[in-house]
């Protein structure tokens, strides 16, 4: 099982012996009761599944972790047991809950958080974040106000009902589930009365206006002068999620396409797919935070579409990072969502946008944070419609991945890309990442590479675009090595000294500056040229 934000595997030694590192695992222990709880296997080398067969577990050393935890911790709740595994080997189940009200701390006054697979620290200024936060994360299994089950709405249980049993990523063991039972158990319903989460979903409307804060949601759409041409408005508490999210997609200003060549067909693109609309207004309600006033607000104008929702990004994401983590505040109603099938997955779900937007040849989406809201703009505009047949017939003919149409998008879209500029767009935090994005596309020839190391770039494969009759904009940005020597030498002839940023601009602004600064760097070293000052006052010129 790979480390997530609720599971960490362990050696032995980090309780045993000389080893033994105490404050590494009440560090650990203080990030998952700050995040969303989890377990600790101790026994577990790293990469491996299994304890060694011979492998025993002592009583005493059970009582120990139990006692000395707390003793380093602040706030930090734990269970340890022994876990005989299938070989023989045994280890042990550490379980921490979850902080739900207070912040854990170690002894010495540190704190921590889980996400994804790693304990990172919280800085002082956030803090307060985490605070704010925690209230998120308990809003939904709150019973505010004693309203029993029964007390529902009928037609809303039936539904909720009938869209359980009808798909097909809930287990046919919670389909038989008796009906409280299966309200408990996706946290509808507590002792018998309606959780907020509960009340949000199948109460009444006059109990969901009382929830602090049931959606309110605004469709503000623009002409191309800013002024207001439409607004509707959904604010009177009278729909569940899943009836905001119907009525929201069957909008009729969805409807609006582009139509582009696609060889002797012509093909209609949609100016906001609806896949990605759905997306983002579920992130908008499942990302929300219910504990603070605010309207999500959609704006439609000529050239981009906004979506505002108030609240910050959970901590541990932001807007560089959002297509590679999966961190939900709302975790019951992400559930529900998915298993419902209302969403793609659990998690961000803006792989599925960037990978919509970029098979069909626009720009990705810009996330941003402002103080009190997050904003997400989608542009309107094909940035190449040629990129959009190289997407189609790429797909057509090798069955590309989500991860492949993503990265072949980006590379396709810029022309050609180096390394580090992929890395970064896709948030991989090393190159080797790079591989299960990229992997099947170099293998197949669908794109191809030049240089070593951090200086690969990345380019579709020539031979494709020829096929494709591809119309796309001839550039500078793959010159050959001994090509770019030459452009450089005869720029330096007449110009020189001069700056490298002067140089850049004369040769050619698409390619990358640090290429032409390792062929300037490399040039010298050969004696071709000669570099005069230090830092950004170097000038060049030929010997």
């Amino acid at each position: 099982m790979e480390e997530n934000s609720t599971y960490d595997q362990k050696s032995l030694r980090i309780v045993k012996g000389i080893t033994a590192d105490w404050d590494e695992l009440a560090k650990d222990c203080v990030a998952f009761a700050n995040g969303k709880g989890g377990c600790i296997f101790i026994g577990l080398e790293d990469g491996e599944n299994e304890p060694p067969n011979d492998q025993k577990i002592s009583d005493a050393l059970i009582k120990k972790i139990i006692k000395t935890i707390p003793q380093r911790t602040h706030s930090v709740a734990i269970t340890a047991s022994k876990i005989v595994r299938p070989n023989g080997g045994e280890l042990i189940k550490l379980e921490i809950i979850r902080s739900a009200q207070t912040i854990a701390s170690t002894t010495n006054g540190r704190y921590y958080i889980r996400m994804a697979d790693e304990s990172k620290p919280i800085l002082p200024d956030e803090l307060t974040r985490v605070a704010a936060e925690k209230q998120a994360f308990v809003w939904e299994e709150k019973v505010v106000r004693k309203i029993p089950y029964q007390n529902a709405q009928p037609e809303r249980i039936d539904d909720f009902i009938r869209d359980i049993k009808n798909s097909d990523r809930v287990s046919a063991f919670v389909k038989q589930m008796p009906l409280e039972e299966l309200l408990e158990y996706y946290f509808f319903v507590k002792d018998g009365f309606l959780t907020n989460l509960g009340v949000l979903w199948l109460g009444e409307r006059r109990d969901r206006a009382s929830l602090y804060y049931a959606p309110a949601i605004q469709f503000i759409k623009y002409d191309e002068n800013d002024r207001k041409v439409n607004k509707v408005i959904w604010d009177d508490f009278s729909l569940n999620p899943k009836q905001l999210l119907s009525e929201i997609i069957a909008l009729p200003d969805w409807k609006e396409s582009i139509e582009v060549s696609d060889g002797l067909f012509r093909k209609n693109i949609p100016n906001y797919d609806l896949e990605i609309i759905r997306e983002l207004i579920v992130n908008a309600l499942v990302h929300r935070v219910y504990t603070m006033r605010g309207d999500i607000f959609i704006n439609l104008h000529t050239d981009r579409l906004e979506i505002h929702s108030p609240g910050l990004l959970p901590l541990g994401v932001t807007p560089s990072n959002i297509i590679s983590k999966s961190v939900y505040r709302n975790s019951h109603l992400a559930k529900v969502f998915y298993d419902l099938k209302l969403m793609e997955k659990e998690g961000s779900g803006y792989d599925k946008v960037y990978e919509v937007l970029l098979f069909n040849g626009k720009p990705e989406p810009i996330v941003e944070e402002w103080d009190d809201r997050v904003v997400v703009t989608i542009l309107k505009n094909i940035l190449n419609s040629e990129v959009v047949r190289l997407m189609s017939k790429a797909n057509e003919d090798f069955t590309l991945t989500q991860k492949e149409i993503i990265a072949l998008g980006l590379i396709a879209q810029s022309g050609s890309m180096p390394t580090l500029l992929l890395s970064n767009k896709l948030s991989l935090r090393n190159e080797d990442s790079l591989k299960y994005w990229i992997g099947n596309l170099l293998k197949k020839e669908i794109i191809l590479s030049t240089g070593k190391t951090k200086a690969t770039e990345y380019f579709v494969n020539p031979t494709l675009l020829k096929q494709l009759d591809f119309k796309g904009k001839t550039d500078l940005k793959k010159i050959e090595t001994h090509r770019l020597e030459q452009l450089i030498l005869e720029d330096l002839k007449i110009y020189q000294p001069c700056p490298i940023g002067d140089l850049h601009q004369r040769i050619g602004k698409e390619i990358n500056q640090k290429r032409i600064k390792r062929q300037l760097d490399k040039m010298i070293a050969e004696g071709k040229i000669e570099g005069i000052g230090e830092r950004r006052w170097r000038t060049y010129r030929t010997i």
